[in-house]
Formats: C-alpha cells, structure tokens, sequence
C-alpha cells in the first residue's frame, strides 16, 4: 500500500468485482490435517491423542455429510462464507459493540504539520474533512485505483460501506444499511453529522453540486462551537450506542414510539455520510508514544460519537484527529487506506489550506433535537455508567519502537511481519510461560466479497524456536536454524490463507451447517482442543498487520486475559498498539511491549551473530 497510485482513471474502482473467482471451499482432509497441527502447541500427547480421534471419527462420520452441504452451498452463492460471517461474527453479537467490537486509532498528522496544539482544532478538521470528502467523491466517481496482490486486483466492495453506513440494533439481530452509490448508480446522500457536547447537528457538504472549501466548512463548525460553547450541554444520545445491544434495540423502539421527528433524526444519522465528533478532550500524544491518544479513540466520550456508525472522525481539542468505526461492515485496511490518503495529501500541502478564502451563502447547520421522556434519559446515564465503568479498565500501550524497522529486517533477509509475529511469540512465552494462542489477520480479497481468514502463528516450530531462545544450553546456530524454520512454517501458512486455504472459516461453515440442519453440536467444536488453541473466538493474542504506511489503529482483546496487537511496520521503526484489562491479574499491555523490545533485539542479533 505504501507506494499505491490513491487515483486511476484508467480503469473503474469496481469494475473487476463480476470478475472475481468465487471464494474457495477447501479440501476436508487438509483443513482437519492443519486443524490437528495448529493444536499440537497447546495438549500433552494424551490430549493429543483423544482430539486426533475425534477428528478421525468427524472426518469419517458427520464431517464429510456437513462438506458436502458446503459444497452445495457454494455452488450457488459466489462467496459462501460472507452472510454468514457477518451475522454470527457481527450482528448477532449482543455485548456492547462500541468498546467490544469497533477498532479505532489516532492519526499520525501530529509527526509531521500538525503537532498538539490548543486553538487549531476547527481550523485543522475543517482541512481534514475536506480531504475526507474529496476521498468520498473519488469513490463516487470511481477514480480510486484498484488495489492489486502483484497483478492481481483484489475485492473493493468494502469500500462501498465506509461512507453512509450504519448498523442498526436489533432485539436479537442487528442489520446494516449502506445508502452509498457511484455517480453512475445515482444520487448519494451528501450531509455531514457534527456531535459535540451531547447535541446533533447536520448540514450538507455540497453547495451546487461542489464541496465545501476549508474555508466554508470551517464556518459551519465554527457555528456549531458556538451555539454548544454557550448553550447548555446536550442529553447525548449517541451514548446509547455503547449499550448492551438487545437494550439498546428495545431502547431504539421507545425513541422511535415517542415522535415521528425521533425516526426522520435517526435516519439523517445513518444515511450521514459519516459523524464527526467535535470531543473536549486533548489526549497526548508523540510520534514515539500513541498510549493517550490510542486509549482516547478506543475509550473516548460516548456522547458525541455515534457507536454504529461505519466512521466516526474524532477531532480533539488540541489540533489531534482519530477514528473509531463500526467494525462489521469492513476491515481496517479500508479506514487505513483513507487515513494514508489524508495523510499524504496534508503533507503535501505542508497542513495548510492554499486555495480560495472565500465563504459562499451558506444554510446554517441544523440542530437535530431527540424528543425524549425520563425512561430515554435514564437509559442514557445507565449507558455512560456501563460504558465509563469497562472503559476505565482499559489498558493501552502505543509506543514506536525506534531501534530499527522494515530496512534492517529485509537486510537480514527476514520477513518484516514474520519478524514481529515471531517476536511476539517469544515475548508471551516468556512472560506467561506457556504459548500464546494467535490469530493473525490474513485478507482474502483475492475473492469475490472476501474478507478475512485466520491465520494461527503459534506453530509448533514457534513454539519450538522459543524454548530453544530461552534454554541457555541452545547453541546460538541451532536458534538461528530453528528460527528459519519458524519463519518458513509462518509464511506458508500466510500464503495457503490468502489463497482460500485456511482451516478456520471451513470449520465455522462445517458448525453453522449443522447448526443450520438441527444436528447436535460435532464433538470436534466442543473438544477443549478446540478451545484452547483459539477457536470460537478464544484468541488470547489477537493481531493485525496495520501495514507498511503511517497508519495504526488498535482493538480490544479477544479474550479477557488476553491481548488486542496491532502494529505498523516503517523503514525505521515498529509502531505497536497492545491493549489489556487492567483488572486481569495475568496480563499486562505494557510488560507484554518490553518483552517485545526484547526480543527484537535478540532476534536481530541472533541473525548478525550468526552471519559472521
């Protein structure tokens, strides 16, 4: 992505979807065989033993009847796992989604023009949505270059759900709504939702068909400063996002019986184009340590952002932006694709606005007001306890290791990602004495709709090469050796993932088969094998590449007495962000990144060492 072209107008941004091979269902056979060696790390030969047997009797038994059915499936929907990934994985999750589920970051604009500075704040996001926007009109006009593995494009349509997106609660189910279209496909909704200090304002970013300038849009928000500056604060109803979601949806039902002007708000707030949230707050933040400002995007005030929302823009008071976004109708590459896009065109334009000054007649922006009753408003404040309670066990640490990054590594011959993967291996065994289940991200987008597959780095040669960094006995030739097998077992793994051949979202779809059929639960699912090693979402490392640019965001641990990484990976340094609970006696974000360090150290020195 580093050295992606962001406009092409050589080739339509969706022109290749029709194009696209179907997702893959992989083999049985394989799945089960990789299935049984990514749980090897995590059972003693006993417990071994009895879940190879147990996968031997489900690949013999019910297991080949489910892949059949799959096949089936597959043979009439061009990705057969998307549906379903998107209500079990998403919109039939009832836990508060604001804090559990939505991934957000800071913006790194502070590195270069824009470092915290009170008094800026209007002026900068004024310029910021403004770049916003024209991203926005890009994807309108199709104009965004088509993202490519090599040659090969790969899937845009989770572009479609970045801009006039939101998910909608639901007593037992969610759902999405997406009023996106191209210019070619119609009109799109072209309003702007402002929150600041618990009120709602909206206007239309266009004025005759052009975006508004910096210059007009600061106006606007300017106005909406004012008016909360000297009025009293609002009731904040966006909090409500942040609740449990079946009581969030009956809630929902309440406001809707109130007024009919309470549905025409709430369907200015979905159909925005997105919400910025003017926020009072000013996190701190250097370009070596991102842990405020990170925990302010993850954990900020839930008055003025609205949970559900596909993009919530955070503008602080300090002049520092960050984003927090409804995970389920896209992957973080998409809010990571904008942000570099933003980020680039700031740099260039040294933050400053060079265009015209002039403020065209505008239509003030217009105050969206709830009518509520006492029921609403006690929801509101039960939500912001609930909310403010979890938030304050959070623990971030973002920090930029600086010691070396992607040039260095790459000079070793060593694969960037691999290398911080395999450090962190190392780094959890060493401070919980035992190895770490982990999912890493691995895209999909090679296929129609595709998304996401899980691919687990603790291998048995991770696991493997970290006993031997911690045996002192070990020869510093038998680590490197064990350190190259660990790497080549990683990156073999990645590649079958991206190509449609991983294990993890073959054996969702096998469950929700059976599930789907009324059959009993496969013993394969409920073998604490399963279970341990990670699988139905028992990751206790939950890990992302953010990617090669200047961009990272963070999520929430998977698993209470685990960790949430995310990193970037520069020529220079490694950017990670690890979140934990403060109230989990086992975990600790911030022993987790010295370890981290440690371990890159050992490793870069492991490879020197043993080069000479």
């Amino acid at each position: 992505m580093e050295n992606q072209i962001f406009v092409s107008k050589k080739e339509r941004t969706f022109q290749h979807q029709d194009s696209l091979p179907p997702l893959p269902v992989p083999l049985l056979e394989e799945s089960l065989e990789k299935y049984l060696d990514a749980v090897k790390p995590f059972l003693n030969e006993e417990e071994l033993q009895r879940s190879t047997e147990i996968v031997k009797r489900f690949e013999k038994g019910i297991g080949k009847q489910l892949h059949q059915k799959l096949l089936e499936r597959a043979k009439v929907r061009r990705n057969w796992l998307e549906e379903w990934w998107l209500i079990t994985g998403y919109l039939e999750v009832r836990m508060p989604s604001m804090l559990n589920v939505n991934f957000g970051g800071p913006a790194p604009y502070l590195e270069h023009f824009w470092p915290p500075k009170e008094g800026t704040q209007l002026e900068r996001t004024a310029i910021a949505v403004y770049h916003i926007l024209q991203f926005w009109k890009l994807l309108r006009k199709e104009y965004l270059a088509v993202h490519r593995a090599g040659s090969v494009p790969l899937d845009m349509n989770q572009f479609r759900m970045l801009y006039n997106t939101c998910k909608i609660p639901g007593v037992t189910r969610d759902s999405l709504v997406n009023y996106f279209k191209t210019e070619a496909e119609g009109p799109s909704p072209s309003h702007l939702v402002v929150l600041c200090r618990g009120r709602a304002f909206v206007f239309d970013t266009l004025l005759d068909n052009q975006i508004l300038t910096p210059p007009e849009l600061l106006r606007q928000l300017t106005y909406i400063r004012e008016c909360c500056n000297n009025e009293a604060e609002g009731p904040g109803v966006s909090a409500l996002t942040a609740e449990d979601r079946t009581r969030w949806a009956k809630t929902r039902e309440h406001l809707i019986s109130l007024d009919p002007k309470n549905v025409a708000i709430l369907e200015q707030i979905q159909s925005s184009l997105f919400i910025l949230s003017l926020d009072d707050a000013s996190p701190h933040a250097t370009p070596d340590d991102y842990s405020e400002a990170c925990l302010a995007a993850l954990t900020g005030n839930p008055t003025v952002r609205w949970g559900d929302k596909s993009y919530n823009c955070l503008s602080y008071s300090n002049g520092t932006l960050g984003s927090n976004c409804d995970h389920s109708p896209y992957d973080a590459m998409v809010m990571v694709y904008l942000c570099y896009y933003v980020d680039q065109t700031l740099k260039l334009e040294e933050g400053k606005w060079k265009g015209s000054t002039a403020v065209r007649d505008l239509f003030l922006p217009n105050e969206m007001v709830f009518v509520l009753d006492q029921s609403i408003l006690n929801d509101i404040e039960n939500a912001k306890q609930q909310y403010y309670k979890q938030a304050s066990d959070v623990q971030i640490a973002s920090k930029a290791f600086t010691g070396f990054g992607k040039s260095l590594i790459k000079d070793r011959k060593l694969h960037p990602d691999i290398f911080v993967q395999l450090a962190l291996q190392l780094s959890y065994y060493r401070f919980h004495g035992r190895p770490g289940s982990c999912y890493e991200t691995a895209t999909t987008r090679r296929f129609y709709h595709g998304r996401t597959e899980t691919m687990r780095p603790c291998t048995v040669e991770a696991v493997e090469w970290c006993r031997a960094m911690l045996d002192p006995a070990a020869s510093k030739m038998k680590r490197q050796q064990m350190m190259k097998i660990a790497f080549a077992k990683h990156h073999k793994l990645m590649t079958e993932c991206q190509n449609g051949r991983g294990f993890d979202r073959h054996l969702l779809g096998l469950l929700l088969i059976a599930k789907e059929e009324g059959l009993p639960v496969p013993k394969i699912f409920s073998d604490h094998a399963f279970t341990k090693s990670g699988g139905g979402g028992n990751f206790v490392l939950s890990t992302s590449l953010v990617g090669y640019t200047t961009i990272l965001g963070a999520v929430l641990p998977m698993v209470y007495n685990g960790y949430g990484f995310f990193y970037r990976i520069r020529d220079d340094r490694i950017v990670v962000a690890c979140s934990a609970w403060k109230s989990c006696p086992e975990t600790d974000a911030e022993e987790l990144y010295k370890g981290l360090v440690q371990s890159f150290h050992e490793m870069i020195n492991l490879m020197t060492t043993a080069q000479l």
